[in-house]
C-alpha cells in the first residue's frame, strides 16, 4: 500500500485516509449545528485522550460507551473517508467530532453557529517524538526512515496537515472569536480532575463526585492502554502494526529529551522561538 502523499491546498494529506473531494466538501459543504462539540489536535497531541475524556462527560461518567464503541465511531474524524456517512446520520445531540484539521481548512459554516471548539496542543518536540513513532508503524504516514529526516520535515511543515506552528497560531488566533478552550496535553498530565471540571465548565455539563470521579479514573493512561476500544488493538495490522510501535506509547512529558541530540533541540528551540513570536496565549513550555 502506498505512503504518498496527495497535495491539498499546498498542504499534504494521505490519499488512504481523505482526497481533495472530501476536504472541499468539509470547507464549503458540511453543515456545522449549534450543539456540536469538536476535538480538534494537531496530530499526536493528545487527540484519543480527549475522545476519552469527552465521550466520559457526555455519558455523565459511566464508561460503558467507551468500553464498547471504538472511539473513532464515537467521535468520527471529520476529515476521514468514513465519517461523513456516520456524521450526517447522527440524531443524537451533541454530536462529538475530531478534526485535525488547520482552521483555514474547518468548515465555513463553523464562524455561523455556536458549536464549541476544545484544541489540546502539546509541547510539539514531544509531538513529534510520539509522530515519529506512530509514522513507522501506520502505512498513513510516510516511514521517514530516521529521526533527523523526520525533525526537518517537520520543522519545514512537509507533513499530512501542515506546519504544527502555523497550526497553532491559526487555532489560538480565533479564540475569542468562536466559544474555544485550549487545554494542554501537559495539565491534563499535571491535574486530570481538574482539566476535567474545566472542560465540564466550558461545555456547561454539571457532574456530582461520582462521575467525577468515574470521568478520571477511566481517563487515565493505563485505562486508555488497556481498552480495546481506545488502543487500536481492533485495527488491522495492515494500517498500524502495533508490533513496532504501540498507537498509545508512554503517555509522558519529555520524552523528547531521549531523542533530541543537543543540537537538533538547539535548531528546534531556534526555530520555534522565530516561528511563536507574539504567540497570543500563554503556553507551559515556553
Amino acid at each position: 500500500m502506498s505512503r504518498e502523499y496527495m497535495s491539498y491546498k499546498g498542504m499534504c494529506f494521505s490519499p488512504l485516509y481523505t482526497s481533495a473531494e472530501l476536504l472541499t466538501f468539509v470547507e464549503n459543504g458540511f453543515q456545522v449545528r449549534d450543539d456540536d462539540i469538536f476535538n480538534v489536535t494537531y496530530p499526536k497531541s493528545g487527540t484519543i485522550w480527549m475522545i476519552e475524556i469527552l465521550s466520559l462527560i457526555c455519558s455523565g461518567g459511566d464508561p460503558h460507551w467507551s468500553r464498547t464503541v471504538p472511539n473513532w465511531e464515537r467521535m468520527p474524524w471529520l476529515e476521514s473517508f468514513n465519517a461523513q456517512e456516520t456524521l450526517q446520520v447522527v440524531s443524537e445531540k451533541p454530536r462529538l467530532i475530531t478534526s485535525h484539521l488547520p482552521v483555514h481548512l474547518f468548515p465555513k459554516s463553523k464562524a455561523k453557529s455556536k458549536a464549541k471548539v476544545i484544541y489540546t496542543v502539546r509541547n510539539p518536540k514531544d509531538a513529534l517524538v510520539s509522530l515519529y513513532h506512530f509514522s513507522r508503524a501506520t502505512v498513513y504516514w510516510k516511514d521517514p526512515g530516521s529521526f533527523e529526516q523526520l525533525l526537518q520535515d517537520f520543522l519545514t511543515g512537509d507533513v499530512p496537515y501542515g506546519s504544527w506552528f502555523d497550526h497553532v497560531r491559526g487555532w489560538t488566533a480565533v479564540k475569542d472569536q468562536t466559544p474555544f478552550l485550549l487545554v494542554t496535553y501537559e495539565e491534563l498530565l499535571k491535574d486530570l480532575r481538574g482539566s476535567v471540571v474545566r472542560i465540564c465548565d466550558f461545555l456547561g455539563r454539571e457532574l456530582d463526585a461520582a462521575a467525577l470521579d468515574s470521568v478520571v479514573e477511566n481517563a487515565t493512561f493505563k485505562t486508555m492502554k488497556d481498552n480495546k476500544m481506545a488502543n487500536y488493538s481492533l485495527i488491522s495490522e495492515d494500517l498500524i502494526d502495533l508490533k513496532k510501535s504501540p498507537f498509545i506509547r508512554k503517555g509522558i512529558s519529555g520524552d523528547w529529551k531521549n531523542h533530541f541530540t543537543l543540537e537538533q533541540s538547539e535548531l528546534f528551540d531556534r526555530v520555534y522561538q522565530e516561528r511563536m513570536r507574539n504567540l497570543n496565549v500563554k503556553l507551559s513550555w515556553d
